[in-house]
């Protein structure tokens, strides 16, 4: 499949822009992870999409260094004012359904597709980490800070913007396909 096919295919998952990812660009860092540490989103040590279950950086690099191309997801609304949380979680909850989506499709076409994204996985109502293995490992997607990525830095490293002005939030994930 090629570039335009699997962007026309991202952008009807409901994603609204995609753009080509050069996994060069991407620099796994030490200080994203330790902010994972710190528990603010409350899933540290709690999923297995997340930090320590996700595996350490070296091994979060491993899987990015396999793929040499991918794609840039990106979903953008508009918020009221910088407090309009509502507006925050219905993006989120539209990312993440466009993820899961894009994730099934283009599994299809590449299997060895890696989809990462934005927070914890929450496929289950309450994860089965650390006492029992993941229900759906298929289906879950870590984030891009789990594995050390700063996402603004790849965004601006492949020519997408991240910031789109005033009154904008915009979710981003990847996929990375060989």
């Amino acid at each position: 499949m090629e570039y335009k096919e699997i962007e026309a295919l991202a952008l009807s998952c409901g994603f609204s822009h995609v753009g080509k990812l050069d996994t060069d660009t991407i620099k796994v860092r030490k200080e994203v992870r330790d902010s994972c540490a710190e528990n603010k989103c409350h899933a540290y040590g709690k999923n297995w999409s997340c930090p320590p279950a996700v595996g350490d950086l070296a091994a979060c690099e491993s899987i990015i260094r396999r793929y040499k191309h991918g794609l840039i997801l990106q979903t953008r609304g508009e918020l009221e004012d910088s407090f309009d949380f509502e507006a925050m979680i219905q993006l989120e909850k539209v990312h993440r359904k466009a993820l899961n989506t894009f994730a099934k499709e283009i599994k299809k076409i590449h299997p060895d597709a890696v989809v990462i994204g934005t927070g914890a996985c929450t496929i289950c109502e309450e994860c089965s980490y650390p006492g029992s293995p993941c229900r759906f490992p298929e289906r879950m997607i870590s984030s891009m800070e789990a594995f050390g990525i700063v996402v603004s830095d790849v965004c601006t490293a492949n020519n997408i913007p991240y910031y789109y002005g005033p009154g904008t939030l915009t979710y981003v994930g990847c996929v990375l396909i060989d």
